[in-house]
Parts: structure tokens; sequence; C-alpha cells
């Protein structure tokens, strides 16, 4: 990084600005990277809430001194004790209850975590009946120094003082007490820890304390120096350099996320002072990223492959079985659902207006974009926060494709297509090195560098600014009207799950899925992992980009501001409510999400503050709900009530399916779950091969019926291979 910095921006004649800004502000990122690093080693998470720990006592901070005139020092303190309060909470009433959950629904619920102290941190200052939109501290002393004319503020000279004393405090707490030493065991082996008689779950709080405090000492000293702004999507700004730091870090190395950490402030300042543009620090920084992590030797110990795996968390969707897809009410009720969907879907805008038949459409554009997480994250195991990327890509070279080259809708959905895979091939090269968390880093940087530098007219003219024409569709079909526009979205989108659902059931879905469960034992059956994770990330990217072509004709002009990172994080989460193993979950993903953003009624009457918290609301409290009591999204809970009344029919009709109790507790006097169970252990013997335990899907059969789980990645394998494991 500081080769970068030195070779291209070294900042002239402002090089002492460069460094000793560079190290201030990086010295502040530390600290915010130290406790992502805390809340790694504690849960194996990423959280998307730490740089909210820090803003709402930071908030609160300068509610107490600018609204109620307090001195600095009183709001120092009450913004120290909230930030150990509020880690507190958080961890105790929100984190625990994840406690047994996949790493990657915990680090979902973060986000939840984030939007819900975001809308805290709006509301605060209503305790004072005033707005704070952004606000600046002045610490109550007067020192400075001046370095080659310029002048350093008490500000910058509190954070360089501060930060590294915060630093050494963790650092000897970790080190020289019980309570640190104990954190430090817990972190690496929670099990053995709480064997050892460690108490996990309390320390857990208290590292989500710490983090917190370590967040707000970075951020309220940087309010010292610049105005923090108050808004939905300022706090994931706030997080990619600590993000960063920590993944150059190694996530576990304290001293080295501190030194990428400050590290990265020099080269981000030098970026600023060399080019004096604040948007190009994005690209410079996914493009360090990117190099740093692809050069690094990669792990090849078991606790990275199970940090790996804790990060699947796709619940596979068991077909109608076959011994009930004949059965008359469930062909009805299979054929009359399609096709009274397909009816309501069709005659849907009829009961809508105009503005609810574009959003509509909107919905309907973002299942598709959902759709490619289905395919990218929960089949082929590769976590992508950057989805929204590839749809601005898709827009640009749609909008292109129309304007300048007077192309039809269809062709331009095509091209769109293709453009948008070849970028995600790119963007997925990492995927050959990293899984998991780096992977999920990597993207988001891609996608804040796509939102500020790659898809910004100001640096690229090719992109057309002015109205996309909406040309009649195969020159016959007029697209003027907003029920045109809905209906041909809702067509891609019904082609779209149809092709997906042929991709799944073939030999390409299958290995995909090996891929996902066991990486080793896929290419030990020959399946070439490089073909299928870039196949992966073209069709994913040939999905999303064809969503953003339909989005930039319905809305009229293309917006580089409707495709940045936090669209991306919230179509990820949209995919992991709804469901990651389903493609009906993508669709109510969205239709939650989205839905619940627009179709509520808006609260824009009162007032912009008002507003924005009540479109971060369904987002944030819905989110936690959906994933504490359905962890396999609403997905999952539909297939789980359909699996319910299948084992209904199967006793009113006494047939015996074996598949429908190999995952419930069979009832003392049910005898036609029993003979099922019966019948499922006597065929054992056949479907196993020879040393491999285990009755169907890998079920134990016992006095009770069948019980505990499968061997996804033996299956999975097996599967995509054609044959037997």
């Amino acid at each position: 990084m500081l080769a970068v910095q030195l070779l291209f921006f070294r900042g002239g004649d402002a090089i002492s600005r460069v460094y000793l800004d560079g190290i201030t502000f990086g010295l502040l990122n530390a600290l915010v990277a130290i406790g992502l690093a805390l809340i790694y080693r504690s849960n194996r998470i990423l959280s998307f809430a730490q740089a909210d720990l820090g803003t709402v006592p930071t908030v609160l901070a300068i509610g107490i001194a600018v609204f109620s005139g307090w001195s600095w020092y009183l709001a120092l303190g009450a913004g120290l004790l909230a930030a150990v309060v509020l880690g507190a909470v958080v961890e105790f009433v929100i984190i625990r209850r994840f406690f047994t959950s996949p790493r990657l629904i915990l680090t979902v619920a973060t986000i939840g975590v984030a939007q819900l102290l975001a809308v805290c941190a709006l509301l605060i200052p209503r305790l004072w009946d005033e707005q704070l939109v952004s606000s600046k501290l002045d610490p109550p002393f007067s020192w400075e120094f001046t370095v080659n004319g310029i002048i350093y503020g008490p500000g910058k000279i509190l954070a360089l003082v501060v930060a590294p004393l915060a630093m050494a405090a963790v650092a000897v707490f970790l080190r020289t007490t019980s309570v640190g030493i104990a954190v430090r065991a817990s972190a690496e082996r929670a099990d053995r820890a709480g064997l050892l008689g460690i108490p996990v779950r309390r320390l857990q709080t208290l590292v989500w304390a710490l983090a917190a405090l370590l967040s707000f000492v970075g951020i309220f000293l940087r309010v010292n120096i610049l105005p923090l702004p108050v808004t939905a999507g300022a706090s994931l700004s706030l997080l990619l350099a600590p993000l960063a730091a920590l993944m150059l870090g190694r996530m576990t190395d304290l001293p080295a996320v501190a030194a990428s950490a400050i590290a990265l402030g020099i080269l981000a300042e030098g970026v600023v002072v060399e080019t004096s543009r604040d948007s190009l620090v994005y690209p410079v920084l996914a493009a360090v990223i990117l190099g740093s992590l692809l050069l690094r030797r990669r792990s090849a110990s078991r606790s990275a492959a199970d940090d790996t795996s804790s990060w699947q968390a796709a619940e596979e969707v068991r077909p109608i079985p076959k011994e009930l897809r004949r059965v008359p009410e469930v062909v009805a009720a299979r054929w009359g659902g399609l096709v009274l969907g397909g009816v309501v879907l069709w005659y849907l805008p009829g009961w809508l207006g105009v503005g609810d038949q574009t959003r509509a459409a909107f919905i309907a554009i973002f299942a598709i974009i959902t759709l490619s997480i289905v395919i990218l994250t929960g089949w082929a195991g590769q976590v992508s926060l950057g989805q929204m990327s590839f749809a601005g890509v898709g827009a640009a070279v749609g909008a292109l494709a129309t304007v300048e080259w007077g192309l039809d809708l269809s062709l331009s959905l095509l091209v769109s297509g293709v453009a948008g895979a070849a970028v995600a091939v790119v963007v997925g090269l990492p995927a050959l090195r990293l899984r998991g968390l780096y992977l999920a880093v990597t993207t988001l940087a891609f996608a804040l560098a796509t939102s500020s530098y790659l898809l910004s007219r100001r640096y690229f003219d090719w992109i057309p600014g002015g109205e996309i024409p909406r040309r009649p569709l195969f020159g016959v079909i007029d697209l003027d009207s907003a029920e045109a526009m809905y209906r041909v979205t809702v067509v891609v989108l019904v082609l779209c799950l149809l092709a997906v659902a042929g991709l799944r059931h073939s030999r390409v879905g299958r290995a995909l899925l090996a891929v996902r469960e066991n990486e080793r034992g896929a290419q030990a059956y020959g399946i070439n992992l490089t073909r299928v994770k870039l196949l992966s990330f073209a069709v994913s990217g040939f999905l999303a980009a064809m969503a953003g072509c339909l989005m930039v004709h319905l809305s009229g002009r293309f917006d580089e501001f409707a495709y940045t990172a936090e669209d991306s994080v919230l179509v990820f989460t949209a995919a992991v409510v709804g469901g990651l193993g389903s493609m009906a979950g993508a669709v109510l993903g969205s239709v939650y999400l989205r839905g619940a953003d627009w179709f509520l009624p808006s609260a824009s009457g009162a007032g912009q503050t008002a507003a924005l918290v009540w479109d971060l609301l369904p987002t944030a409290i819905g989110v936690l709900i959906v994933l504490l009591m359905f962890p396999g999204g609403l997905g999952g809970l539909v297939y789980r009530l359909r699996d319910a009344w299948l084992r209904s029919v199967a006793r009113r009709h006494a047939i015996v399916v074996p598949s429908l109790v190999a995952d419930v507790r069979v009832e003392e006097g049910d005898e036609v779950l029993r003979h099922a169970a019966v019948e499922s252990a006597a065929e054992v013997p056949a479907r196993s091969p020879a040393g491999v335990d285990g009755g169907v899907d890998g079920a134990d059969v016992g006095p009770d019926g069948p019980s505990g789980g499968s061997n996804p990645s033996h299956e999975a394998v097996a599967e995509a291979t054609g044959g037997t494991a």
C-alpha cells in the first residue's frame, strides 16, 4: 500500500499533509477496525453495525454539547457510557438470539442492527426537537502546530494522542488482565473455553461493549475534525477502510489490522491530495485490496475451511415426493396455484394506479437481481455484496444500446446481459482464491468503486445522460404505458425463473451445489472448480445486468445513484430473508423488502427525518424478526408449510412417503408414518454404499422413527458427477 502511494500518489509539495493527515485518519479507522476484529474473533462474523455502534453515542454526545449546552467533557463522558451500554444491549438482546445460527445469517442480522441504529441516530435529535444533518464539535483547548505552512488544529492533535493510547489500553487489557486472557481464550475456541468453565456468552457481551466503545472513540475524535453526516447510508462509507484493514490484517491479528488501517489512511490521503477528487479513493482502495488478497498465500488449514463452511446457510428445497405427484388434490393444487398466480400477476395492473404499477415492475426487477444472488451465493457458495454493480453495468450498456445503436429492447437485454456476464467473470476471478468474508469485502469494495467512479458520467461520457426512449417491442408492442412495462418485466421474470429452474436440474446446477458443499471432494470427482465458479458469476451477472437494462428503461434515464453499495447490501439482505436455497425465496424477499418500503403508507408529509425512519424500520425490525423466527427465510417457511400439507395428504390417502418423515418425529399411534419409517430403514442396504452408515437422506432410524441429518457434501458431489460417493 505504501509502495502504491509512493509511486503514484506522493502528494508533491503537500507530502507532509499526506502523511500527517493520513496517519491521523488511519488511526481513527484503526479503532473501528480493531473493534471489527474483536467481534470477528468472538463471533466469527463481519459486523456491518460497527460504525453505527459508534455513530449513535456520538450523535447523543453532539446533542448534549450543542443543544443542551453542556461542556465538551460531559458530552464525552455521556458518549462513553452510552457506547458501553449500547454494545452490551445489542449483543444481549439481539446477537445472542442468533448464537447457534449460521454465520451468514448472523452477519445479515448485523445489517438489520445497523439500520435499526441508523433509525436511532436520526431520532436522537428529536429529544431536543431538533434535526441533525451533520455537525462538528470543537475541543475545549486551542493547541496547534504548523508544518510547511499547514496548521494542524486541536482536533487532529487530540486524535494523534488519544487513538494510540486507546489501542495500547486494549492491548494491555487483552494481554495482562484475567478477563482479557479469557476473552482471547474464548475467541480461539469457544466450545473448549466453555468446557473449561469460561462464561463465553458473558464475555461476548463484553467484547461487543468494547467494540462499541472503540468505534465511539474513533468517530467522536473524527467529529472534532470533520462534520459527521447523519444519513441512512453514511455508515457504509465509514466502514470500507476499516473493513479493508481487517481483511489485510488477516482478521485476527490486531497489530496488523492497525498497521493496515494507518497505511490505507496514508494512501487515501495521497489520492485526495494528488487528484483533488474524493471519489477516486474507492476505486484505488478496491484495487489495492484485490491485489493484496490475491497475492497472499491461501490457508489450507481446517480452521479456514470451517470458517468458510459456516457461511453456508442455504436450505435445499425438496421436490414433491414421487408418491404424491399423481394424487388428484396435489395435481390440482400445483397447477391451480400456477394458473391463479399467473392470472393475478397479469391482471394486477387493473387494480393499481400508474405509480403503483411502476413500483410493482421495480419489485419484479429486484426479484431478478435477487434470483442472481440465489445462483451465486445460495447454490455456488460465493458471497457477493456487489450485485447492484452488475445491474448498473447492464443499465449503462442497455441505455447505450437503445440510444446510440437504436436496438430493440429484446436485443438490448441480451447485449446488457453479455456485458454484465463479462464484468462478473472479471470480478469473480478473486473467487478462485478467496471465499467467504474475503470475497464479500472484495465485491463490496467493487460496488463502492463502481457507484463512485466506474458508472459516473463525470469520468466516462459514453454513458447516455438524457431520456431513454421506449421503442415498440419487436416493432409491434407499445411500451409507453406503465402497464405495458409492468407486463414486460413480469414476462422476463418468469422466463428467468424457468431458465434458472432448468439450470438447477442440469449437471451444471448439481456441480454448483457440489462445489458449494465440498470443493476438494468436487475436484476429486473431476469437477473443474475454475470453470464452475466463473460460470456461476457469469450467469449471475447476466441476470443482474438484464434487470439493470429493464430498470433504466422503466425509469426513463440512467441514474448512477440507483446502483450504490447500499442497494447491493439491501438486495443481498432480500435474498437471505427470502431464502438463499429457493427461487421462490428470491421473489418473496424482494416483495417483502421493496414492497414494505414502497406500499406501506408514506410518512413523507411528516418531514425528511420521519420519512427516512419510516423507510428504514420495515427493513431493520422485519429482517431481524424474519431471520430469528425463520432461519431458512420466507421461502423455507413456505416449503415447510407445503411439506406439512403433503404429510396430511399422505395420511388421508394412507400413502407411505419415507422422505416426508425423515425430518419429523413419529408420534406413537401414527401407523402410516411409522410404517414409512420402517420401510425407509429397510431401504438402507440398497441405497447406502458399503461402509456408509445412514438411512434415507442420511437419517438414522430409531425406535421413534428417523432422526438426525445428512451429509450434504457427500450427496451433492455424488449427484453432480452422476455416481455414488
